[in-house]
């Protein structure tokens, strides 16, 4: 015999849930889900754009300076996304073990949590981020023997940093400069070194913009979180500044992001077509409107993360302003050959 709820499918159609779930962190009527679904909501799949925009910054910084392996490009995003993954997983079963993470908090608020909302065990939860752990493990060992050992300092570095965030780092206003370091410097030059085999002075430059409104995500959500995380003891940046120069710290993060594409094109760490970062100013500009305003009392109408709000806003503006760097990077090793198809 069939339960209602098995008997029942699901309202939205596959790819269009998984497309709701990669956007929005949400998709209705998870108990009907198809478990896929399930572990992108439970994985925290919509922030692995940050990831893969980083991993991309990296290849094409590399490749505008010279050949790159692309294989080897590939497998270090795997890995960065794998990584991350993992990560997000260790985060939320440790936040439990705590007392972190509870009902009331806004973690199981915004989405679902794996473990309070019964999406699947502590052993469950661990076993996925092992495997992912295993996989990522793998990829250390077959790029450091094509690359050599500099590959485990970047792994070793980044896991290092994600294991001691929960538990140290973001109680001690250090968590958001770690996610500047890990999304910036170590995804960033790490991938371009996995890809080129060298390190250049532009890797490193390159990392610095992106990184920084990577940073500016996790000032957001700690500025949603001030009040639920000075009562359970961790003091990130807003709880240590409050709410208000929190929200001034993120503007200025917003504006040297674009100081530092202009740098970057200035001191010719890379070519002039990365100024396209500019066309997400319009999201700039919705981003510190809100910043500039209090907090709603009820989320807007399909609004899928409440009771967060200018973490939001702040992904809002990464997700394109990353696009669009992207592109620049792109059009910087593209333009010369179609200058000379067409000349």
């Amino acid at each position: 015999m069939t339960t209602n709820s098995e008997a029942r499918r699901h309202p939205i159609p596959l790819l269009k849930r998984w497309a709701m779930v990669l956007n929005g962190c949400n998709v209705p009527e998870l108990e009907l889900a198809d478990s896929v679904t399930k572990w992108l909501v439970i994985s925290r799949a919509c922030v692995f754009s940050m990831t893969f925009t980083s991993g991309l910054i990296g290849v094409l910084i590399a490749a505008e300076a010279g050949p790159i392996n692309w294989w080897l490009a590939i497998l270090a995003i795997i890995g960065l996304v794998a990584a991350h993954a993992a990560n997000n997983l260790i985060n939320d079963w440790t936040d439990v073990r705590k007392g972190v993470d509870t009902e009331d908090y806004p973690r199981a608020q915004y989405s679902v949590h794996p473990l309070l909302g019964g999406l699947t065990t502590p052993r469950g939860l661990l076993q996925a981020a092992l495997l992912l752990n295993l996989l990522d493990a793998v990829i250390m060992v077959y790029l450091t023997i094509v690359r050599g050992p500099l590959v485990i300092a970047f792994a070793v570095g980044g896991l290092l940093l994600s294991l001691t965030y929960t538990n140290a780092l973001k109680r001690y206003a250090l968590g958001e400069l770690t996610s500047l370091v890990v999304w910036g410097p170590l995804m960033i030059a790490g991938t371009a070194y996995v890809a080129s085999g060298t390190l250049s002075p532009a890797f490193w430059a390159a990392s610095l913009p992106y990184g920084l409104i990577v940073a500016s995500v996790l000032v957001g959500k700690h500025i949603d979180k001030i009040e639920p995380d000075s009562k359970v003891g961790v003091r990130s940046v807003p709880v240590v500044l409050g709410e208000t120069a929190s929200l001034r710290l993120n503007k200025v993060l917003f504006i040297l992001f674009y100081v530092l594409v202009i740098a970057l094109v200035v001191l010719r760490f890379t070519g002039p077509w990365v100024l396209l970062s500019f066309l997400a100013l319009p999201r700039l500009r919705m981003a510190w409107k809100v910043y500039s305003e209090p907090k709603p009392a009820e989320p807007p109408e399909e609004w899928t993360v409440w009771p967060l709000w200018y973490v939001g806003w702040a992904m809002y503006f990464n997700r394109q302003a990353g696009e669009f760097f992207v592109l620049g990077m792109l059009m910087n090793i593209l333009m010369p050959t179609i200058v000379y198809i067409f000349s």
